[in-house]
C-alpha cells in the first residue's frame, strides 16, 4: 500500500498515513482515526489536504545488481573517458569522447 502525506491547515501538522489508492481522507477526524491518533485541539471537521511528495524507491547499488537491473553505470576516469562498470555482450568498457562507437547500448536496454 502507498504511503501519503496530509497536511491539516487548522494545526500545521504533516501526518503519513498508507492506505489503498481508492481511500479519501478528507478532514482532520478521518485522519486521526485512519491513523489511530487522538484529536488534540483540533476540530474534527478540520480540512486535511493530500501533499504531493517524491515516492521512496529502493534500488540496487552494487554494480552487478544494476547492470542486472538494466542500468548503466559510467565512472569517469579522465578528461572525456568515462568507464561502462556496467558493460554487457559487445558494450565497450570505457566511453571516450568523440569516439560513438563506445557508447553504451542504450536503444537495447530502454523499451516502451
Amino acid at each position: 500500500m502507498p504511503v501519503y502525506e496530509y497536511v491539516c491547515e487548522a494545526n500545521g501538522e504533516v501526518v503519513e498515513v498508507r492506505h489503498k489508492m481508492n481511500v479519501v481522507i478528507r478532514n482532520w477526524g478521518e485522519l486521526c482515526f485512519a491513523t489511530q491518533r487522538p484529536l488534540g485541539g483540533t476540530d474534527f471537521e478540520a480540512p486535511v489536504r493530500k501533499r504531493m511528495s517524491a515516492p521512496a524507491i529502493a534500488l540496487p547499488t552494487g554494480n552487478a545488481e544494476l547492470k542486472n537491473a538494466g542500468f548503466t553505470k559510467l565512472v569517469r576516469r579522465d578528461h572525456g573517458v568515462y568507464e561502462n562498470v556496467t558493460a554487457t555482450g559487445s558494450e565497450a568498457r570505457y566511453m571516450k569522447a568523440g569516439q560513438p562507437e563506445t557508447r553504451p547500448h542504450l536503444h537495447k536496454k530502454i523499451g516502451d
